[in-house]
């Protein structure tokens, strides 16, 4: 039987819901926003810090949709997660479930929006880690819970309010002992052919060695939704200088990802800190050109290109 105690090491069992609360010392919830009309992105993320028993203590909760600087706060103890699925309260600042997020950080600094027709993982058995989800007392997990839909609500942002009617919804959670010595990560949910596809990748350094690392790559076509992670995928990333390069094979696709910084200046945006540090920033663009060839063998399956990908490369201080 799969105890309390399992998941509070991190791991989750086949069929299980990755997105629920763990009890680990940090859980990152993270929702991107992007309108295609105008190119508007809002990101909202919410970090949770383990209190007593595994219960959630306090949460960082951060918004921005580009008009200012990254604005977020501090909420203490009134937080509450749902171990059984997609489902927090951090204080009342920021509401979260499938089908709903709000974030109320005061004026100029309010999102209240929709979920709808969302893309939500289709895979019952596994999340986008794979079998590497059962592992207990891995650093850091990660899983995409929506991988496209549309939202629809009101922004308040320093620019004034906007509506937001159909932008694309992109959803993910991380979780573990904190982030890993050095990170990588993309998405990107909107393309220049207006095609139905999502893509997402996300990567660390395990431990003090450069040379071991570990990727996970997914992308959505339509309603078929690729995942390439090891042991069944060989994906190898390489990150720095402004620059992205991901490939990715595995028995049912290879996918070939190239990516690169835009010209606009990145988020500031802030993370948890772990026991005894103080918390940190990393720059997260949101307006990058990013290539993704997905094959099937010999043929070309899909081919996209995304002036409206997110980019990170991030680096814990202390290694």
């Amino acid at each position: 039987m799969w105890s309390e105690r399992y998941r509070r090491l991190g791991a989750d069992p086949p069929f299980g819901d990755p997105a629920g609360h763990h009890g680990v010392p940090m859980e990152g919830y993270y929702w991107r926003l992007v309108d295609p009309a105008s190119g508007r992105v809002v990101v909202a993320l919410c970090g949770v810090v383990r209190g007593a028993a595994g219960t959630p203590e306090r949460a960082l909760v951060a918004l921005s949709d580009g008009s200012g600087p990254v604005r977020h706060r501090w909420v203490e103890r009134e937080v509450r997660a749902d171990p059984g699925r997609l489902a927090l309260d951090a204080g009342g600042v920021l509401r979260a479930d499938r089908s709903r997020l709000s974030v109320d950080l005061g004026p100029g600094a309010r999102l209240q929006v929709d979920l709808i027709r969302g893309r939500a993982w289709p895979r019952p058995a596994l999340g986008a880690l794979g079998l590497a989800q059962m592992l207990p007392g891995l650093q850091q997990y990660w899983h995409a819970h929506t991988l496209g839909g549309a939202a629809d609500g009101r922004l308040e942002s320093e620019d004034g309010p906007v509506v937001l009617a159909g932008a694309v919804v992109y959803g993910e959670k991380n979780w573990g002992r904190g982030f890993p010595p050095a990170w990588w990560w993309g998405q990107a949910g909107v393309w220049d052919g207006d095609d139905d596809a999502c893509v997402a990748f996300a990567g660390g350094r395990l431990g003090a060695v450069p040379g071991l690392c570990a990727t996970t790559v997914v992308v959505r076509l339509g309603d078929e939704v690729i995942r390439l992670v090891a042991p069944a995928a060989v994906v190898r990333a390489r990150a720095g200088g402004g620059e992205w390069h991901v490939r990715a094979s595995g028995p049912r696709a290879r996918v070939d990802i190239e990516a690169r910084a835009g010209e606009r200046p990145p988020l500031a945006l802030p993370f948890p800190p772990r026991e005894g540090e103080p918390p940190g920033t990393v720059a997260q663009f949101q307006h990058g050109h990013m290539t993704v060839v997905v094959r099937r063998g010999r043929r070309v399956l899909w081919r996209g290109e995304s002036r409206h990908a997110a980019l990170e490369r991030g680096e814990r201080t202390g290694g």
